[in-house]
């Protein structure tokens, strides 16, 4: 009789046990964006809500912000870099096909046994991170960083007055491990595909090698139909996954989604039905919209400031290219 393969043996329940976040050194308010584009600090304001957003200089690479972030993370989970099993980074921005910049995150954290792969999601790529690390406890135990970590400026055409004023860099970080009871509900995550138009690059990185010459590739999105979509989409998403996990939104401490609009915030938490005694995160005001990066640095800010509270739960929403999305609610470390 041949053997049968061994099952892991990992973690009945997970939670986020630390959160970290850094956030570029220089701040651009709007004036200085309307040098590029013709625009006003009124109308940025009135249509995204974004006051400020922080723009990396050189030396604030993916993997030097993106270990901050992480470092922060570990410390406030109370472990050390060689606890680390697996380093997920969720990225965009990450300009060279391989290796992925989760090696050299886990690299620069001292995590030098630890798995590390990429995830290309775009501002849904930090919750599918979250998913899939829940999911490597229960199956293998051990502790999963997740880093959400951009430079949108790489990608950003200052002249494009539909995303130049929208968004920052910076970086987020998460631990999740294994918990004595449920700190991670189940996940809702999908993609339309049909619509994948919507947010994209201006043309394929093979059109340098082709003509040398051309414009580099830069990000372009098809602002109001993503506004839409955003509203009334993502907030079924919402609600299913209060549904998956048990609970409605009374019992919501924490609504945390992705920075992309306070507009589409807005109007996501009104169609929910959040009670008025729920915080609604939005970093988006001073940190414009940072992608992957957008919801752990969200989460480090609403904790931070003491508008949430370790314990509480919160429903964490991710959404963006492709177009993709992922939600799931989890107790705030």
């Amino acid at each position: 009789m041949k053997a049968e393969i061994a099952v892991p043996d990992g973690a009945r329940h997970t939670r986020i046990l630390g959160v970290g976040a850094y956030r570029p050194r220089s701040v651009v308010d709007n004036h200085e964006v309307c040098r590029y584009i013709d625009s006003s600090d009124e109308w940025i304001r009135s249509r995204t809500g974004i006051v400020t957003r922080r723009w990396a200089g050189p030396d604030e690479t993916l993997g030097v912000m993106a270990e901050h972030a992480a470092s922060k993370a570990i410390a406030a989970a109370g472990l050390t870099p060689d606890r680390i099993t697996c380093v997920i980074a969720a990225t965009f921005t990450h300009l060279m096909q391989t290796p992925a910049i989760a090696t050299e995150i886990a690299h620069r954290i001292g995590a030098t046994e630890a798995a590390a792969f990429d995830i290309t999601a775009g501002c849904a790529g930090f919750v599918h991170g979250v998913v899939l690390a829940s999911d490597a406890v229960r199956a293998r135990g051990g502790h999963v960083l997740v880093v959400g970590v951009e430079r949108m400026t790489d990608l950003l055409d200052l002249s494009d007055r539909s995303t130049a004023f929208i968004f920052g860099d910076g970086a987020g970080a998460v631990v999740i491990g294994p918990s004595d009871t449920p700190g991670i509900g189940p996940a809702v995550w999908g993609a339309d595909g049909s619509q994948a138009d919507a947010i994209e690059q201006t043309a394929p990185w093979d059109v340098l090698k082709d003509d040398p010459t051309h414009k580099f590739p830069a990000l372009r999105q098809d602002g109001q139909r993503v506004f839409r979509w955003a509203v009334y989409e993502m907030a079924k998403v919402a609600k299913e996954a209060l549904d998956v996990a048990g609970i409605g939104p009374a019992d919501l401490d924490t609504f945390i989604p992705h920075q992309a609009n306070e507009r589409i915030i807005d109007s996501m938490a009104k169609s929910i039905g959040l009670p008025p005694d729920v915080t609604v995160a939005k970093d988006i005001v001073t940190n414009g919209n940072t992608s992957g990066a957008s919801i752990p640095q969200a989460m480090e800010a609403v904790l931070a400031s003491g508008a949430a509270h370790s314990g509480d739960t919160a429903l964490l929403l991710g959404y963006g290219s492709g177009l993709s999305y992922a939600a799931v609610v989890a107790t705030l470390p």
